[in-house]
């Protein structure tokens, strides 16, 4: 059970950053950096390790403009299952929980947060630059988590499910509270 909150974890984190949560998971490994993880065991830790950086830094820098939010968030809508799926291979790789069963769980959780980052980002016009700090930081906590505190790590990540689906449920009564305000034209 606790490397299914772990692998919640780290999927929630990739949910929210993409290549930040790789490189962390890589240098938390110590010399090995990314042995242990599917896929990426078999690049060269070097290149990884310069890929994952450069990424990573864009996605800081770049998550803090407008227009660069936009940019992130079609790489990140594509790529955040696979990377999902594989931060919650990478956690889990100990559990007796089928490893295909982790890969979805996993993907679908950075799916479903990075959907709800895209639909606030559109509500509000653009993330503020508070929301994007907390973001980097909750990222990063949440792949510390992961290794360390599993369950408080799988407990945000169920906080942030929730939290979607409260969004879910938000989006929905603007939506129809619109349309009735402007008629089916809307």
């Amino acid at each position: 059970m606790i490397e299914l909150l772990a692998a919640l974890s780290a999927s929630a984190a990739a949910g929210i950053r993409i290549a930040l949560p790789l490189l962390f998971i890589g240098l938390l490994q110590g010399s090995n950096l990314w042995s242990q993880v599917p896929i990426l065991s078999h690049i060269s830790s070097n290149f990884l390790l310069g890929i994952l950086s450069t990424w990573s830094f864009v996605e800081i820098f770049a998550s803090k403009k407008l227009m660069g939010q936009r940019l992130l968030q079609i790489i990140q809508l594509l790529l955040s299952p696979l990377v999902g799926a594989i931060m919650g291979l990478a956690v889990a790789s100990t559990t007796a929980t089928p490893s295909w069963l982790i890969a979805f769980i996993g993907g679908s959780v950075a799916l479903v947060l990075q959907l709800v980052q895209i639909g606030w980002f559109f509500r509000l016009r653009g993330l503020p630059l508070w929301a994007t700090f907390i973001q980097d930081g909750l990222c990063i906590a949440l792949v510390f988590f992961a290794f360390d505190a599993p369950k408080q790590g799988g407990l945000i990540a169920l906080i942030l499910l929730w939290f979607a689906v409260r969004s879910g449920k938000y989006w929905y009564r603007w939506y129809w509270e619109k349309r009735r305000q402007y008629g089916r034209a809307y």
